[in-house]
């Protein structure tokens, strides 16, 4: 696929992930994403642990591979802007769940196999209920991205201030309402 496959104008973004949402003790929150890709797990692993691999789709770029527990430095990436953020790689458990700190945020990822491929879980938990469409959004984006990525096709990473030409704003609206906040 071209790079400019995933076109502004005529992108589709795709029916919304199924989402939840948990309030903790200590005034956090997490919202549980989940969406099925139509690829083996140790692929979707890869993608999600390799440090080549992951700036392909996600909004930041490793100084590792995460495949392994102890400190690492996720860059966060929006045209020219760049802001390294530490994280800890907490939880390493081949090839069906990982988890990392990501600033103060917390990013489980678990992946079971289905006669389709991959059912993929990410539990993002963040400081504010408020987050949560907005992290829900874009790794919507992201994950679209990631499934052409994983089809071989080439293609850029929808992300920071781009993600509002692909609908950001639209998916977030959307996540708010199936997540019960108002007026993030």
């Amino acid at each position: 696929m071209d790079p400019d496959m995933l076109d502004p104008g005529t992108f589709d973004a795709g029916p919304l992930a199924a989402v939840s949402s948990e309030e903790h003790a200590d005034g956090t929150w997490t919202v549980t994403f989940v969406r099925e890709l139509a690829h083996p797990p140790e692929r979707v692993w890869a993608a999600i642990v390799r440090a080549d691999d992951l700036p392909r789709w996600a909004p930041f770029e490793p100084d590792r591979d995460l495949d392994a527990t102890g400190p690492a430095t996720l860059t966060m990436v929006d045209g020219n802007l760049r802001e390294a953020i530490p994280s800890e790689v907490r939880v390493v458990d081949l090839p069906t769940r990982l988890e990392y700190t990501w600033g103060d945020d917390l990013l489980a990822w678990e992946l079971a196999p289905t006669a389709a491929g991959t059912e993929l879980t990410l539990r993002h938990t963040v400081r504010g209920k408020d987050w949560m469409p907005k992290v829900a959004a874009g790794w919507h984006l992201c994950l679209v991205v990631a499934d052409h990525v994983l089809a071989g096709d080439v293609v850029q990473p929808i992300v920071g201030e781009d993600a509002m030409r692909y609908g950001w704003q639209d998916l977030h609206d959307q996540y708010a309402a199936r997540l019960g906040v108002q007026g993030s």
